[in-house]
């Protein structure tokens, strides 16, 4: 299941949601027992430390197994566990984690990690190859949330303590696969002697990250609380944070007002006019950094009215891009095809236009339009989500003036992507609202994920299914590991078909991160790979 895309992004969605009931009390929930940034405490070697404060609109964990996680839990578990790699977005490139130097064979078909020397578990157990290989072939045997990225894996192999190979069935681009934010964690599968799942959902931890779990009270204010692991193959020289705790406030007003007051480090987002208030403050920063999250509108290609390619080009050609962008003030950037910026097969040049003049001679074409018969369609769209109903919003008095009813409904997420699973196509709707964004740095994840012909649909919520963009989407790992040239290629050419030619879905934006957190915080660098996650051990608590 690969919902947890949706959680992500539908934040403001619960964020409604919850602020009822969050008000109705008169306080947020479990608000007495929430930790301090640079409140002191008295950790075992007797020195004060500090705690980090990040404050999520939703609650933090749902799954522990490092094998299966595959939602919100990644901003906790990112600093428990440690992948081989980390992708690095200012070079573009995977940096050293717990791998401190890999190779590939000339063929992209063999792989070989030297993994770092004195790193050890929380257990106390070294990180050796043994145990690399142990955790990812459990993940690879569990088969839940993201361990598909391992398909390419035919083999691997622990030839000493240091070196771990990889053999592959086709060629693929390892080092970013080991950077993936879900199913690349190494971890200690020999942690519990029972049921190691049952262990990890009680709360236990088997990571070799900087901090390890102190507390966690499902449903309370201060949720998750995390602690320096001592024996940290990085050390605890100079100024960190010792501790971070996860507060959940679901109403964004209080989650500014907390950070005013100092109460809290770290908010994850703000609405527009708070951002522009954070930016004006003086014990507050912000930051605002391009994402890899983009809002997809796909359209029905098999059934109903939009199985006619003409009316899915007049449906794109309808929407106000720029002013939709425009309304945004920020939060927000044109997208430019299916792939953000910053990865590899975003093709300058495919930034969409809004063509009323095109959408209305289309429409005749097919047989509708102004003066002629009109046409029905219907959209579903995140409930609660202000950007997605802003969409809807243009969307639906550009289509008007061109003699098209839109019937837009806002549903909760599982709602909205049953109908759009329905066994039945006359249940599904015409056109698909959502956001996308890849397990690891790399464009795959948009076109297998989504348009990838499926037996039964799962995330090809335009229903293609094309045999040609099957064998070309297929392709994409190899020509990435071997001949990046060949890649760009391609991936430009599957744009060109699943956008224009297929008229498969149209691509309005790309998602800003909006920060807001402490002046005191030094080094914070937004990391589009591994959302909302922040980086703790890497950042100095100043004065």
């Amino acid at each position: 299941m690969r919902w947890h895309k949706r959680l992500l992004a539908a934040g403001a969605v619960t964020a409604v949601t919850l602020t009822a009931a969050a008000c109705a009390g008169g306080k947020v929930r479990g608000a007495e027992d929430s930790p301090q940034p640079g409140s002191t405490t008295a950790p075992a070697g007797g020195a004060a430390d500090s705690t980090f404060v990040y404050v999520p609109n939703l609650d933090v964990v749902t799954d522990w197994d490092p094998a299966s996680s595959y939602s919100n839990e990644i901003i906790a578990m990112q600093n428990i566990y440690e992948s081989l790699t980390r992708y690095n977005p200012q070079t573009k490139k995977t940096e050293p984690r717990l791998a401190s130097s890999w190779t590939s064979s000339p063929d992209g078909k063999k792989w070989t990690f030297t993994l770092r020397e004195g790193a050890k578990f929380h257990t106390g157990k070294p990180v050796d190859a043994a145990a690399a290989k142990a955790a990812i072939e459990r993940t690879m045997k569990e088969g839940q949330g993201a361990a598909y990225i391992w398909g390419a894996v035919d083999k691997i192999e622990a030839k000493d303590a240091t070196t771990l190979e990889f053999t592959l069935k086709y060629p693929a681009p390892l080092d970013l696969i080991s950077s993936a934010g879900y199913a690349s964690y190494i971890y200690d599968t020999t942690a519990a002697s029972g049921d190691l799942k049952k262990w990890f959902g009680e709360g236990h931890d088997a990571g070799s990250g900087p901090y390890t779990i102190e507390s966690w009270q499902k449903g309370k204010e201060t949720e998750l609380t995390l602690t320096a692991f001592d024996g940290y193959w990085g050390g605890w020289n100079g100024p960190h944070y010792k501790k971070v705790a996860f507060r959940v406030t679901p109403e964004l007003t209080t989650a500014w007002q907390l950070l005013q007051r100092g109460e809290v480090t770290f908010v994850q987002r703000l609405n527009a006019q708070l951002f522009a208030q954070a930016g004006g403050t003086d014990t507050v920063q912000t930051s605002q950094t391009p994402s890899f999250q983009n809002l997809l509108v796909l359209l029905n290609t098999a059934d109903g009215p939009l199985k006619d390619v003409k009316l899915r080009q007049a449906v794109q050609k309808a929407i106000d891009y720029d002013g939709l962008v425009a309304a945004l003030k920020g939060s927000g950037v044109a997208a430019g095809g299916l792939v953000p910026e910053g990865l590899l097969g975003a093709a300058p040049g495919m930034t969409p236009k809004q063509d009323l003049a095109g959408a209305e001679a289309l429409l005749k074409e097919a047989g509708y339009g102004p003066g002629g018969k009109r046409l029905e369609l219907t959209l579903t769209y995140a409930q609660g989500d202000a950007d997605q109903e802003l969409l809807v919003t243009l969307l639906s008095s550009a289509l008007d003036k061109l003699g098209v009813t839109l019937s837009a409904k806002p549903l909760q997420w599982t709602t909205q992507w049953d109908q759009g699973k329905a066994k039945d196509p006359s249940k599904r709707q015409d056109i698909f609202v959502m956001y996308w964004f890849p397990d690891y740095a790399d464009a795959y994840s948009w076109f297998v994920n989504v348009f990838h012909g499926e037996k039964d649909v799962q995330f090809n919520l335009s229903y293609l299914k094309d045999e040609a963009v099957d064998k070309q989407i297929d392709e994409l790992p190899a020509l990435t590991a071997t001949d990046q040239a060949g890649a760009e290629k391609a991936y430009a050419d599957l744009q060109n078909k699943i956008i224009n030619e297929k008229a498969a879905v149209a691509v309005p934006y790309v998602q800003n991160y909006q920060r807001a957190f402490a002046k005191t915080v030094q080094g914070y660098v937004d990391n589009p790979a591994y959302p909302n996650v922040v980086f703790v051990y890497d950042l100095k608590p100043g004065a």
